[in-house]
């Protein structure tokens, strides 16, 4: 088993802004997640008490949105300009259920993608398959 320490995981909270259905801006919090046993994915978890709802986000697609439309299928990422004249990265996420259009501060997103660069680097991605196995079994591999 590969005795090497995993560094842990890494959180931010990041404040989403959404339009309702009246066109009024609205906030919703949200928490940036990433963990480094799952290195190619960050993940979104938004919700109210009563029932959040947790999205796992290519890091490639979200860096790449920052720049440059991304993503195909359930999420897609683009640059834009907030109501204040800020970047701002626009996220949409489809289901069955519905749709979700937000957007994010270029800096929040751009300052926590670095935080998991600096962790994982691009490129460097890797699965500790002894972990995997260990964590889907819940038993120790020799």
């Amino acid at each position: 088993m590969n005795q090497q320490s995993m560094p842990r995981r890494l959180s931010q909270d990041v404040t989403l802004q959404c339009l309702d259905a009246r066109g009024r801006s609205i906030d919703l919090p949200a928490l940036l997640a990433y963990d480094p046993t799952d290195p190619w994915a960050v993940e979104f978890t938004f919700g109210r008490p009563s029932g959040t709802v947790r999205w796992l986000i290519g890091r490639d697609l979200l860096l790449s949105g920052m720049t440059d439309p991304a993503g195909e299928g359930d999420v897609l990422a683009w640059p834009s300009i907030d109501e204040y004249g800020r970047a701002a990265v626009v996220l949409e996420f489809s289901s069955p259920h519905g749709r979700l259009v937000t957007q994010l501060s270029t800096r929040d997103l751009g300052s926590f993608l670095t935080r998991t660069l600096t962790v994982v680097p691009r490129g460097e991605e890797r699965i500790d398959l002894d972990l995997l196995v260990e964590s889907l079994t819940g038993s120790q591999t020799q």
